[in-house]
């Protein structure tokens, strides 16, 4: 009965130190789960913001949202559970050979045998398994970015009764996720089968072997019996990380794609010095300056033009003609392939991108407003902006009276579709907060197509205002809100084909008045 007590308090001691072991391995696991993937989801914010446009222009929104989701937390979930049980294994197999060995090294030797038989097999399926598996995450990257692109045009896809074709579409992306799915879990699946009959057999050699000793003379039957519940306690991780080897190649799936993410060429950065931009004036000349989103096809063959302080510049032409890019090489999305911007003599590339942009402001004719508050989302160009400014920006753009009818005024909530308020009072707040910015150098990209023709006045007569003692550069398509510019570029396949004022151009009787008249004669005929 001593003897059993000294057992039963030991066992005790063992399962209380085991689970005090478990209790810290599921504290330290998720703790370093955790903070890896919060700082490669930092890491991935923070390069999002550093790579090109040109980036962007190669995948889609959806895309690039499932490697921050959907790798991430195949990653997280992964990492978590995959890693804790090949600790957890490793060291079974160690504790269980050094028993083995205390036993019959000759038996050790035999259930050892079957390691690296097993080994070759399994990187045999691995090998086969991965690319498999690298396609699951691709595809279903491109699955959540047809998702994404689909619902953000829902309204459009019901208009046009587009709902089979989509479905159709999502069916073909789907299919093709099935199948890279359904391959790469079959054949990870083959590695618990294959290391199973593997330990079996080793199974069989250590019987066969213990027999044989055991006839001898050289070992007891009792040390067998023990040998053989250690061989199968041995055989029983390998198996489990077998297992688990579909978690483990997701894993790694979901880390390639990260860190691919990761790696990817960032904005060249060419700055040289600071530049104070608080000091500059707004002077803007193209020199020859050469670009095409694609080397081999330039867009911008030979831009030149000498933008003066101040200065209201119109740029126009059909659709197609360059007039959006010239703006987005201004403000560096882009970098030129030959000739060079100047802002104040100054290059800017040798402008930080982040200072140069302070330089600008920007109203497109896409909006953009985020889900917050109406004052958060006219603050968002300036940040430290008092409740009196943003309130007097609004005045400004004309969305004062709108925004006081609102529920909660200035601190009514917009939800991130802004399906609360229409397209011409989005446009109207996206200029409040160009006017609160109180830039330098004035982008105006179409700012008031979605704005009906009484509010456009008032925006007309506010957007004078604002520009005067500032350059302006105005992309029109509507030649009537341009007449009064100091200077009008007129482009076309990627040049400045004419350029003056007004009356200048219409009296030239070339390209520019073909378009203005073109425009009048279907306004007339409206």
């Amino acid at each position: 009965m001593e003897k059993l007590d000294g057992i039963a308090l030991t066992l005790i001691a063992l399962y209380i130190i085991s689970a005090l072991f478990s209790f810290v391995q599921g504290f330290t696991m998720t703790t370093v789960t955790q903070k890896i993937t919060y700082k490669l989801r930092n890491d991935i914010a923070v390069k999002i913001n550093k790579l090109p446009m040109k980036y962007f222009d190669k995948k889609t929104n959806g895309e690039v949202l499932s490697v921050i989701t959907n790798d991430i937390d195949t990653l997280s979930m992964n990492l978590n559970q995959s890693i804790t049980q090949i600790v957890t294994s490793i060291c079974t197999i160690i504790g269980i050979l050094i028993m083995m060995l205390s036993i019959s090294w000759q038996m050790t030797l035999i259930s050892l045998v079957i390691l690296p038989i097993a080994g070759i097999l399994v990187k045999m399926i691995v090998g086969r398994s991965q690319k498999y598996f690298v396609k699951q995450q691709d595809y279903l990257g491109h699955v959540n970015g047809q998702v994404e692109e689909i619902y953000g045009g829902l309204n459009i896809v019901k208009v046009f009764n587009a709902e089979e074709k989509v479905t159709k579409d999502f069916e073909k992306a789907n299919n093709e996720l099935y199948k890279s799915a359904w391959k790469s879990q079959f054949l990870s699946g083959l590695m618990h089968p294959v290391v199973n009959f593997i330990s079996n057999i080793g199974y069989v050699g250590v019987a066969v072997a213990g027999g044989y000793l055991a006839i001898n003379g050289t070992i007891t039957v009792g040390n067998i019996q023990s040998f053989i519940q250690y061989n199968k306690q041995f055989t029983q991780p390998i198996n489990q990380i077998a297992q688990i080897s579909s978690m483990l190649q997701s894993m790694v799936a979901a880390a390639e794609r990260i860190f691919e993410f990761l790696e990817e060429k960032e904005e060249v950065i060419t700055a040289k010095g600071n530049i104070d931009t608080s000091k500059l004036e707004g002077n803007v000349e193209f020199k020859h300056v050469k670009f095409g989103y694609d080397e081999n096809k330039m867009i911008i063959n030979d831009f030149n033009a000498d933008v003066k302080e101040g200065q209201k510049i119109a740029i126009v032409g059909p659709t197609g003609a360059g007039k959006t890019t010239m703006v987005k090489l201004l403000m560096r999305f882009y970098d030129v392939n030959d000739g060079e911007i100047d802002v104040d003599g100054h290059n800017v590339k040798d402008f930080d991108r982040g200072e140069l942009r302070k330089m600008f402001g920007m109203v497109l004719q896409d909006t953009w407003l985020f889900g917050g508050t109406v004052k958060d989302n006219i603050k968002y160009s300036k940040e430290d902006a008092t409740d009196t400014e943003v309130v007097e920006a609004a005045k400004a753009a004309h969305v004062h009276h709108f925004i006081k009818t609102l529920p909660n005024g200035y601190n009514s909530l917009i939800n991130e579709e802004s399906t609360n308020i229409s397209a011409g009072q989005k446009q109207l707040l996206t200029i409040a907060r160009v006017i609160l910015a109180d830039p330098k150098i004035l982008i105006l990209d179409e700012a008031t197509s979605s704005i009906d023709t009484r509010t456009e006045i008032q925006i007309q007569s506010a957007m004078d205002n604002l520009m005067k003692g500032r350059t302006s550069f105005i992309i029109a398509h509507r030649l009537s809100t341009i007449k009064n510019a100091d200077l009008i570029l007129v482009m076309n396949h990627g040049d400045i084909v004419e350029q003056g004022t007004h009356e200048e151009l219409l009296e030239k009787n070339g390209f520019y008045a073909d378009l203005y008249n073109s425009q009048f004669e279907v306004e007339e005929e409206g």
